[in-house]
């Protein structure tokens, strides 16, 4: 029985592991993309309109 718990928190645990790396990696691609974007057409930024007061702003990396 005491196997039993540890095998199924250790896949638990394992799940969820692989569950980080993957939102990491698509974090980690998606900012790759926007980069080489900038690059390749030379912005300096990536502009997005805020819903509440309808201006601009540039994306900062935390979003």
């Amino acid at each position: 029985m005491p196997q039993t718990i540890f095998f199924i928190i250790a896949v638990g645990g394992i799940w969820l592991l692989y569950r980080r790396f993957v939102r990491d990696a698509q974090k980690l691609a998606e900012k790759s993309r926007r980069a080489e974007t900038e690059r390749r057409t030379g912005a300096m930024g990536t502009l997005v309109k805020d819903p509440k007061t309808g201006e601009y702003h540039v994306k900062r990396e935390d979003e």
